[in-house]
């Protein structure tokens, strides 16, 4: 129950389903409402798999292209930084052009995990996380602890993409409820959020960096 606790309450305020939510509600603003539950779902299940899989060969997969933890939230902060600047700048207004259904909707499947799954809904700070967690199991000396540890990890991880569908699949209420005036300054803060989101984990993986320079010290 610790574990659960512990890991639950690691990724709910990196992933921040109700804030991902309109942002997901922007991205998808000329989608029907049976394509976006249907990509809601998509992007939980993506979502899940990011999560179980960075817990169990995050580390192995770092290791094996000889990629740190600081490079890793450097790269994926950028690309979080940039997602949440240009949603910032287009807001949710609606495009002149009409796209048709069917071609709407294979374009959305088309970006369920990239970029809607990875990285505006798990990124680099989620994946960061479940990565430190995965390190941490050889704390345990036996693997009957071994296997609670990722047993509550895993059952953490599928709480939270249970999260991630009910937010996302009824982004649409929100719009309704908001109205387009409300729904358009709520994505606009939830970019902003999401920008600043981007710069902190690029600052964090930075800082790290400029840590294992050993820059020599000015005399007094």
């Amino acid at each position: 129950m610790d574990t659960f606790l512990l890991v639950l309450a690691a990724l709910f305020p990196v992933i921040n389903p109700p804030g991902a939510a309109l942002v997901f509600l922007s991205l998808t603003k000329r989608a029907s409402v049976a394509t976006r539950r249907s990509l809601a779902r998509r992007i939980s299940i993506n979502a899940f798999f990011v999560m179980s899989g960075s817990l169990l060969i995050g580390a192995l997969v770092l290791r094996l292209y000889g990629i740190s933890v600081p490079v890793l939230r450097v790269a994926g902060g950028l690309i979080v930084a940039v997602s949440g600047w240009k949603l910032l700048n287009e807001g949710s207004h609606k495009d002149a052009d009409d796209v048709s259904e069917a071609g709407t909707k294979a374009d959305y499947v088309s970006q369920a995990f990239y970029p809607l799954t990875l990285p505006l809904t798990t990124g680099p700070g989620t994946i960061a996380v479940m990565i430190s967690l995965g390190l941490s199991r050889s704390a345990y000396s036996d693997h009957s602890q071994d296997l609670k540890f990722f047993g509550a990890a895993i059952l953490a991880a599928m709480v939270m993409a249970v999260a991630i569908y009910v937010c996302f699949a009824y982004s649409d209420r929100v719009e309704r409820l908001l109205g387009r005036g409300g729904t358009d300054i709520a994505v606009r803060l939830s970019a902003f959020i999401l920008f600043c989101l981007g710069v902190q984990i690029l600052w964090t993986g930075a800082s790290d960096l400029l840590a294992t320079l050993n820059l020599p010290r000015p005399t007094p």
